[in-house]
């Protein structure tokens, strides 16, 4: 049984950050679904929101964050989180991240700007700054001994224990390997870095590792989940039938980049006072909006009217990718649409990244702090990752000595009764399926009657996956599947609990934002109804 002093389930920004923290104390398991570099971290293009330019504020930055979340946001963690933005971006510095360089401004790094922000505060590498955070924490991850990385590994479920005084505690996780066999990972602290739930959607720009598992795990554990309705969905992903979710950054539109009708016509002035730099949720929902009323599959997004140099050095990545699709961006407008991009709720965390469970910390996007609200500022998450996982490393440090000596060793995997399947169809119809409606029903505009449709739907898949799930032996789709079904029950469930339209949640049936009894988050806790 592999026993570690630290489990770190993830391998982005979040799960690195942590792990990078406490592998000077002890060792660290890195528990990775797919290769370690495969995670939302290394999509992000934009880069990380951080007040480092003289004609910037903290105040600015909080009141943006602010405005951004539609009122849910909690004040106190919105304020330390954007106070801090400057050492998390030296510390990035300090583990060998290269950002773009200023240029002769005083402020060290090139800044960018985006949608929902009044300064140009975006420190980032061209437009694969998630690219380069991701190679450069592995890299520094891999010159650490005490850092043990299981690629191709899933964590099925975590392992709890009752302790003397009847609190439940997480020692743990169950693990399937690549052989097939479940193992027990025991570790008196586990880090929850498992990142969003976009795979819940038949279109996104998540990688298909995204499946919401850390969510669900916690969840299932007891742990409390929260805003799951809040998903964010990014309003611009490449439109072409072989470009698998690739975004096209938000910063194309910092940079002068207009919206424009398939005819033209530019029409976010129509919407927002910010026009094209409106908040995402604003934007998504335009562009839904457009593209229902007049019939169209898409907008079209077009910076070039900037210098052709210009667009190549400062999005190479994009460029050079549209061009593998025969889009040249210097010359052409560029075709988007939205697509689920970011999960604004999860699971449950104090300042230091405790979920109620003790012994589980969460950071990243499968954690819900409080800082997005109903709607997350842009990179504002890269951010968020950096913060909690020091938080919650110094948390962990803290209480290691004492945590390891009522450590108790963990029960093996329970695999009787089960058999190998022999109709694994059933796995890919329910994943197709769940991703359709959900985005049919649950997308960026809802209904009563859309949202009891999913639930319908949703009730009879559950039943039918987890009577799956008891009978047969447990493969990684079917994890995949289990917890898809359950973040998506949970998001339905948030949505149809929330009675009004807020940020990223918009219910035709009740238009307007009531304040008087929705200024609140959307707590879910396992038993409930």
């Amino acid at each position: 049984m592999p026993t570690f002093d630290f489990l770190v389930l993830g391998s982005g920004i979040a799960g690195l950050s942590f792990a990078l923290e406490v592998s000077g104390t002890g060792t660290v398991a890195v528990v990775t679904k797919k290769d370690r570099s495969e995670s939302n971290t290394n999509y992000a293009q934009g880069g990380i929101a951080s007040v480092l330019s003289p004609d910037d504020s903290f105040e600015a930055h909080v009141r943006d964050t602010l405005n951004a979340g539609a009122g849910l946001c909690h004040p106190d963690v919105v304020g330390r989180v954007v106070r801090q933005g400057p050492r998390a971006i030296e510390r990035l510095v300090r583990w060998g991240v290269a950002f773009t360089p200023g240029h002769g401004t005083g402020v060290p790094f090139d800044l960018g700007q985006e949608g929902g922000h009044t300064r140009r505060r975006i420190v980032h590498a061209t437009d694969m700054t998630g690219r380069e955070v991701e190679t450069a924490l592995l890299q520094r991850a891999k010159e650490s001994p005490n850092i043990v990385f299981f690629e191709n590994h899933c964590a099925v479920d975590l392992l709890v224990h009752r302790r003397a005084d009847g609190a439940l505690a997480c020692i743990g996780a169950y693990v399937l390997t690549p052989e097939g066999a479940i193992e027990p990972f025991a570790a008196p602290f586990t880090c929850l870095a498992t990142g969003g739930a976009g795979k819940t959607y038949l279109y996104t720009s998540n990688p298909d590792i995204a499946c919401g598992d850390g969510v669900a795990m916690a969840y299932r554990a007891g742990a409390e989940v929260a805003n799951l309705e809040f998903m964010q969905f990014h309003p611009t992903c490449l439109f072409h039938p072989f470009a698998k979710n690739f975004l096209i950054s938000e910063a194309v539109r910092g940079e002068g980049g207009v919206l424009r009708l398939t005819s033209g016509e530019p029409f976010m002035e129509r919407y927002h006072p910010m026009g094209c730099l409106a908040p995402r949720d604003v934007v998504a929902r335009a562009i839904d909006d457009e593209m229902k009323r007049r019939g169209d599959e898409y907008v079209l997004l077009d910076i070039t009217h900037r210098p052709a140099d210009f667009i190549r050095t400062r999005f190479p990545g994009i460029h050079e990718k549209c061009l593998k699709f025969g889009l040249d961006i210097t010359t052409q407008p560029i075709p988007v649409v939205p697509a689920a991009h970011y999960l604004c709720g999860g699971v449950v965390v104090d300042p230091q990244g405790r979920t109620g469970i003790p012994g589980l910390y969460a950071v990243g996007e499968v954690a819900c702090t409080g800082l997005h609200g109903a709607n997350r500022l842009a990179s504002n998450s890269l951010l968020e990752a950096l913060v909690y996982s020091e938080a919650a490393s110094r948390d962990c440090l803290e209480q290691w000595k004492e945590a390891r000596r009522q450590f108790p060793p963990p029960d093996p995997w329970d695999a009787s009764g089960t058999t190998d399947s022999e109709d694994e169809v059933v796995i890919t119809q329910n994943w197709d399926e769940i991703r359709r409606f959900m985005w049919n029903y649950v997308g960026i505009v809802r209904s009563n009657k859309r949202l009891e449709r999913a639930r319908r739907r949703m009730d009879l898949l559950r039943d039918e996956i987890n009577e799956y799930y008891r009978h047969f032996r447990v493969t990684a789709p079917l994890v995949e599947l289990r917890n898809l079904a359950l973040v998506a029950d949970l998001m339905i469930r948030c949505a149809m609990t929330r009675t009004e339209s807020r940020g990223l949640h918009c219910n035709v049936d009740f238009p307007a934002t009531d304040e008087t009894h929705w200024r609140k988050d959307t707590v879910l806790r396992r038993g409930d109804t």
